[in-house]
């Protein structure tokens, strides 16, 4: 059963081109981790600076290699200082999902 996970990112207002381009690294890095089904960045609308990831893997050892890879712990090593607040993630396993083309 595919895992599904959800992760809002706040950076500080001064670090927000620094973390979107941490971001992107990490993106293009994920999506070719064996695993890894999607790795989607969004930017959020409104008053709160946010960054969101739509994150899905095949199982759960899948997920727990991505939280161990190089690029993972470097990102999280790089964006420390410039968040607002810690990184929110919550998991959702799919219950109605439309299926890839």
């Amino acid at each position: 059963m595919t895992i599904s996970l959800f992760a809002t990112i706040n950076p500080m207002p001064e670090h927000r081109d620094a973390v979107e381009q941490a971001l992107r690294e990490m993106v293009e890095r994920s999506r070719a981790e064996p695993g890894n089904l999607r790795y989607d960045l969004f930017v959020g609308e409104g008053e709160t600076l946010a960054f969101h990831l739509f994150e899905l893997y095949i199982d759960e050892a899948a997920v727990e290699a991505h939280r161990q890879s190089e690029h993972y712990q470097a990102y999280r090593t790089a964006t420390l200082d410039w968040l607002a607040a810690p990184t929110e993630v919550r998991l959702a396993r799919p219950l109605d999902v439309a299926p890839f083309n």
